[in-house]
């Protein structure tokens, strides 16, 4: 099978799962979208390096790099003037609203171990791996995270997303 082939299959399989993943990561749905395409863009150039038993180990590792990286720049903490509200999706239930908004007041170390920890169900190791951190941080960080979770909206509404 050639490259392009490859990765083309690749992406049809495994695009819809990064841009969710990366909407949890960074909170917003336009920004989520330009991550994926920045993080496809540098898994296609390292392609013929990626190995064929874990595309998605470095997929994911690349995407949350991208996001970090871009929640780094200066450019995305000022606010943008539009002449138009844009159109917004409205959430599924209110308790989903809360907890997305919620999860993007983390900051960007504690909102990457919870996604990474409990929406991809990764474990610590594997976590710890993909962040470059000990599993100590990665442990502290998704604690951290969680309590700062049920802090903002309570512990009922975590257990009820379970």
């Amino acid at each position: 099978m050639d490259r392009d082939r490859e990765f083309d299959e690749y992406v049809d399989a495994r695009a819809l799962v990064m841009r969710r993943t990366a909407y949890l990561l960074c909170g917003d749905w336009h920004r989520a979208e330009d991550l994926v395409q920045t993080a496809l863009t540098k898994l296609y150039v390292a392609w013929p390096r990626v190995r064929r038993d874990s595309p998605d180990a470095y997929a994911r590792k690349v995407l949350v790099r991208t996001a970090i990286d871009d929640s780094r720049r200066a450019f995305r903490r000022r606010e943008t003037v539009v002449d138009k509200v844009p159109d917004t999706r409205v959430p599924d239930t209110a308790s989903d609203f809360d907890v997305r908004r919620a999860l993007a007041s983390l900051p960007a170390g504690q909102r990457a171990a919870v996604v990474l920890r409990y929406w991809e169900d990764l474990s610590v190791k594997e976590t710890a791996r993909l962040l470059g951190r000990t599993e100590g941080t990665v442990k502290s960080q998704a604690a951290k995270g969680l309590a700062a979770l049920r802090a903002l909206l309570g512990h009922d509404v975590l257990e009820e997303q379970r």
